[in-house]
């Protein structure tokens, strides 16, 4: 069984970030709140608060409005501009795909 709590509301894996167990523990557990919100003066991740806290859903790819602005302009700042889009890309396909086969599938795929 694979630890759905390690799905970010986003599309990222949190089972495969290098942060996991050294700054974090993984979106679901931590409710949102990673390492890096303080860095950028918020409480809670926005999109983890969008689509968890204020549209209680799973994922940002069970949004009606997927991919909404928020969605497309939050990225990584470590990132260059192309690494940036192709994770953007990476994540909206991830999560389109979530939508449709459910997160337990998703996550097996992705061990």
């Amino acid at each position: 069984m694979f630890d759905h709590k390690l799905a970010a509301s986003c599309g990222v894996n949190c089972g495969a970030c290098e942060h996991l167990g050294d700054k974090c523990r993984g979106c679901g557990y931590i409710k949102g709140k990673p390492f890096w919100t303080a860095q950028f003066g918020v409480d809670v991740c926005p999109m983890y608060d969008c689509s968890v806290n204020i549209h209680s859903l799973e994922h940002c790819g069970l949004c009606s409005d997927f991919p909404c602005d928020l969605f497309l302009e939050m990225r990584d700042p470590s990132l260059s501009d192309q690494e940036a889009e192709q994770a953007l890309e990476d994540r909206k396909n991830d999560l389109i795909y979530r939508a449709k086969v459910g997160t337990q599938k998703w996550l097996e795929g992705k061990s």
